[in-house]
């Protein structure tokens, strides 16, 4: 592994009330949680390896892969949705070749959805890295992802 799980486990004492937040702490340093940093949990707390799956798998929090660089979030609210979201969720499925999500394999994006952004007066919308893209189209996606890459290069 390239990080330091004894760093992060030398904050802790082990007890199995621990888990959450060593489970937390190992994500916020990776980004997800690897099957092996897992297991080297439970042995560190004394517990099964199926408690520890059981437990991150139970949370949403949890992920079990690594983002992508560039984390594009569809919104499926009711203004959004009735706006055309799941015409723009398959144009955005269509141009990364992932479905809601996954991450493509380069690790440049990964898909989700939720239920509101928030921003339902703009709606459809979807957000990239945060920033929020108003009244979008299956064209607007395509000169979005156009124009992400030509920032990455």
């Amino acid at each position: 592994m390239d990080y330091s799980l004894p760093q992060i486990l030398s904050s802790y004492s082990g007890a199995q009330d621990e888990l959450i937040p060593i489970l937390q702490a190992v994500q916020d340093e990776l980004g997800y949680l690897p099957e092996e940093a897992m297991s080297k949990v439970a042995d560190f707390c004394r517990v099964p390896a199926s408690k520890v799956f059981g437990i991150a798998s139970f949370y949403a929090q949890f992920r079990f892969l690594p983002l992508g660089r560039t984390q594009i979030t569809i919104c499926r609210g009711t203004a959004c949705h009735v706006r055309g979201a799941p015409e723009i969720l398959s144009e955005v499925k269509r141009q990364l070749g992932v479905e809601e999500g996954q991450t493509t394999p380069d690790l440049e994006y990964s898909l989700e959805t939720v239920a509101c952004i928030g921003c339902c007066a703009l709606a459809p919308c979807l957000t990239v890295n945060g920033r929020v893209e108003s009244s979008m189209t299956s064209k607007k996606v395509k000169q979005l992802f156009a124009r992400e890459e030509e920032d990455a290069s």
